[in-house]
């Protein structure tokens, strides 16, 4: 069985377009640092970064963040990464997804998002591949196409982007 589900993961990461992630949980381990200033610090994998522009580089898949923070952390962080589709604050990321395909004339089919959490789950069920961190909630791992092996903030997206460069340009 799992071969088989191996060969339908790999059959729509082949039609991936564009690369959507949420932020906390998988770009980040979830935790956030906070002084009495606010939010100060969130930790991010170098390697997930390489998997932006890797996805970009090798198979032309445009990546983006949806996340429901207001974070100048977060905006920092796609600014370094060149992630032109960013939204911050969203709190209907269905909405906003349907949103981005409308804008870059794309169908769902050839969307990818990886999430880890109760916000996730509905725009999971939509897109043409899902996938989630190994830490992810366990009803969010249960609708996922894909569980990374690895956690999230420690290479779970950089997981998954490599999934699809592979499926590309392999198969």
């Amino acid at each position: 069985m799992k071969s088989v589900l191996s060969m339908v993961v790999i059959e729509k990461a082949k039609k991936v377009k564009l690369l959507i992630t949420d932020c906390d949980g998988v770009l980040t381990d979830g935790g956030v640092y906070y002084s009495i200033n606010g939010e100060e610090m969130k930790r991010f994998s170098l390697r997930d970064g390489m998997g932006t522009e890797r996805l970009r580089k090798y198979v032309n898949v445009d990546t983006g963040i949806v996340t429901g923070e207001n974070s100048i952390i977060v905006r920092r962080r796609a600014t370094k990464l060149d992630i032109k589709e960013l939204y911050l604050n969203i709190k209907d990321k269905v909405k906003c997804v349907n949103e981005i395909c409308q804008k870059l004339n794309l169908d769902l089919s050839e969307i990818a998002y990886i999430g880890d959490d109760t916000n996730d789950l509905e725009i999971m069920k939509l897109v043409g591949l899902s996938a989630c961190p190994s830490d992810a909630i366990s009803f969010v791992k249960e609708i996922a196409d894909y569980i990374t092996e690895n956690k999230g903030g420690n290479g779970a997206y950089r997981e998954f982007a490599e999934l699809i460069i592979d499926a590309k340009l392999n198969h």
